[in-house]
């Protein structure tokens, strides 16, 4: 069992991110101590299935001695080069050409990053400098959706929708807008997946046409809407809203963060959506988050006319520890895993996670099961016919994922009701119907609370 002492130093200097600062100092931090498979224990020997992998980055696993090994390797021989100057790290060539070789189409170029938060505004910049080579600076407008998540620095938190990360913040900023998310459990034309489509291509349009055509620079979509809550699109819909950038000649970014590297199946969701974007950014399963990096694919079309507008002077745009050694010595290694089976896994589990999730569909609380692959979320009502949330003051974050967390369950738990599942890749058969089982017992506590039972009568 940890000491308090080691609560009461993270409640004086560790700031946690996307917390209560308040709260979290009332609660005391939960330390995690070691992990194996898709199983955390926690310092007082408790172990749990993490039904969330970490943050939806630990794709591969906990304990793959390989990838430990080959971040050692790269440590002893070289633990930084900078890409600056010039100079680069044979991890990070081999990697850049290991992902362009399995990108769609001709995303040939790969710039890395730190994470996906740096990756798309990474993407901003290079989108900025593409519309200025091509004589258009004047194109610096962009689109998102509402209910996105594009990260949490000052320029991610505005393409992102999502009102915790605006309220304080002075975003998003006059230059960053937003169209409806197509959320076919509550969009206002129907779960009917053609009108959804052809409403979003309307919002879209109309959108550009408000804004000016001509001002337009970039639209940004997640192949799958994580942060907003799961958010699963109907098929077609990207593929839809490509054809339409294309059209109105916007460059498009398919967020890939959450979905790249098999949370969806295969390497690439956009793979699945038959969609080549402009710019993939991805993250989190790229590393399988045992070190940090991130990556934007670029197109090479797009590499052509930064690169040709530049010339002979430098693309103003780096970071200290872009193709950072070690974390594409583990990059590669990750990759491997994928491909060795975990990729095939993954698919297999997340079939079964999926018929578990759909088998709740008749609990009382259960308004919605929806998701592709290992990625998932049920949402939770009061009132199945009319969709009511949970209510407020039933604190659904903090007491679902509390009620998990005593049944021995990571799950993401949203405010506003909503459930998010995104296990490993490793995961095996008694893993996902431990998943399920202790899922159910949660919801089975969260229908007893008092809260929820005043609102089920009301």
């Amino acid at each position: 069992m940890y000491s308090n002492s080691l609560i009461e130093l993270d409640r004086a200097h560790l700031v946690h991110p996307v917390a209560s600062y308040r709260g979290h100092e009332q609660q005391g931090v939960r330390v995690l101590s070691s992990a194996k498979g898709a199983t955390v224990t926690d310092a007082q020997g408790r172990q749990l299935i993490d039904g969330f992998a970490g943050l939806w980055c630990v794709n591969a696993g906990y304990g793959h001695e390989t990838i430990v090994e080959a971040a050692a390797r790269q440590m002893r021989e070289l633990p930084y080069a900078t890409a600056y100057f010039g100079l680069g790290s044979e991890s990070a060539i081999r990697l850049a050409a290991e992902l362009a070789e399995r990108a769609p189409g001709d995303l040939n170029h790969i710039y890395f990053t730190l994470g996906g938060s740096d990756a798309i505004d990474s993407t901003v910049r290079f989108i900025r400098y593409y519309w200025f080579a091509r004589g258009e600076a004047q194109r610096d407008q962009f689109i998102s959706m509402e209910q996105g998540y594009h990260g949490s620095s000052t320029v991610g938190a505005g393409l992102t929708a999502l009102p915790n990360f605006h309220a304080g913040f002075g975003v998003p900023l006059d230059w960053q807008h937003k169209i409806p998310s197509p959320y076919p459990y509550r969009n206002p034309v129907g779960q009917d997946a053609n009108a959804i489509i052809q409403a979003s291509l309307a919002a879209l349009r109309a959108k550009v046409e408000a804004i000016g055509a001509n001002r337009v620079a970039a639209f940004y979509a997640e192949p799958i809407q994580g942060s907003g809550g799961v958010i699963v699109p109907p098929k077609g819909w990207m593929k839809a809203m490509r054809e339409l950038c294309k059209e109105l000649d916007i460059l498009f970014v398919a967020d890939e963060v959450i979905t790249g590297f098999g949370r969806t199946g295969p390497l690439f969701a956009c793979s699945e959506d038959e969609i080549v974007p402009d710019f993939i950014t991805t993250a989190k399963g790229l590393t399988s988050g045992y070190v940090p990096m991130g990556a934007v694919f670029m197109a090479d079309h797009v590499y052509q006319v930064i690169a040709d507008g530049a010339g002979a002077s430098a693309v103003g745009h780096g970071y200290t520890y872009s193709a950072h050694p070690v974390s594409a010595a583990v990059g590669l290694e990750v990759l491997k895993l994928y491909e060795g089976g975990l990729l095939e896994n993954g698919i297999k589990a997340g079939a079964r996670l999926m018929a578990g999730l759909e088998s709740l569909r008749d609990h009382p609380l259960v308004g919605d099961v929806r998701g592709r692959g290992m990625l998932a979320a049920i949402e939770l009502v009061v009132d199945k016919a009319a969709k009511t949330p949970l209510p407020a003051e039933a604190q659904p974050s903090r007491r679902i994922f509390d009620r998990a967390w005593e049944n021995g369950l990571v799950v993401r738990a949203f405010a506003n009701g909503v459930l998010g599942y995104a296990p490993p890749l490793c995961c095996t058969d008694a893993d996902i119907d431990a998943i399920i089982e202790r899922t159910e017992t949660t919801l089975d506590q969260t229908l007893e609370d008092p809260d929820i039972r005043r609102a089920l009568k009301d």
